[in-house]
């Protein structure tokens, strides 16, 4: 790791840090090409809410957040839906970029990062790059690292909420007992000849026995005049 002389300004008279390295860029950088992994918005969007649950499952009672953290939430949204390229999976954002998206300095870009790493939400690759002067000189300049998310399968202490239980058939969610056609077509057929024959009794309002019958059918079938 260097040290914090390569932060600072190089002052009159003082020598700058020496590095005995042959470039300046970290040792695990790769210069081959890094082949990112399709990763469509659905399945990005179903691990971002499983990183919330995540959070919330690994949370300390008089902590802010678990073991992912608000700021490391905030930057892991901001690498699913601001710079993944869901067709393609290429997210290569730098510090700075990510630090002005999330609202964060670089330095919480750093510790986020790590955390996200550490909790196996996320992996990346150091890269950097080979460049040639116009005196055939040649040096590997650093250039942003490849990140990949993992899925939630290799979250470190993640698990899976158990399913409800299924609804018991005798209670809800059984459907109804549908009625026979035939002896539903029966029934009415019945039901429409009493009422023929209630109405004819009804027809002659003189005869009071025919009457009386009718009314005593409606009583007995349950019919309405």
């Amino acid at each position: 790791m260097r040290s914090i002389a390569y932060a600072l300004p190089t002052l009159p008279g003082i020598a700058g840090a020496r590095t005995y390295a042959a470039w300046p860029v970290w040792r695990d950088s790769t210069t081959k090409q890094v082949k990112f992994q399709r990763l469509p918005k659905k399945e990005a969007a179903r691990r971002w809410h499983k990183a919330r649950r995540f959070d919330r499952q690994t949370h300390i009672a008089g902590k802010h957040g678990g073991a992912i953290g608000r700021t490391g939430l905030q930057v892991f949204y901001v690498l699913l839906f601001d710079f993944l390229d869901h067709n393609t999976g290429r997210l290569e954002p730098s510090y700075d970029a990510i630090a002005a998206k999330a609202g964060v300095c670089r330095r919480t870009v750093a510790t986020a990062l790590r955390r996200l790493r550490d909790a196996g939400l996320l992996h990346w690759q150091k890269r950097s790059r080979e460049e040639h002067d116009e005196n055939g000189g040649y040096r590997q300049v650093q250039v942003t690292n490849a990140y990949a998310s993992l899925p939630p399968s290799q979250w470190r202490g993640y698990f899976e909420p158990p399913l409800p239980p299924e609804p018991y058939p005798d209670t809800w969610g059984a459907a109804p007992p549908l009625p026979d056609p035939i002896t539903q077509a029966a029934e009415e057929l019945r039901h429409g000849q009493r009422q023929a024959a209630l109405a004819e009794l009804d027809a002659d309002p003189g005869n009071q026995l025919a009457g009386a019958l009718a009314r005593l059918g409606r009583v007995v079938f349950g019919s309405q005049p």
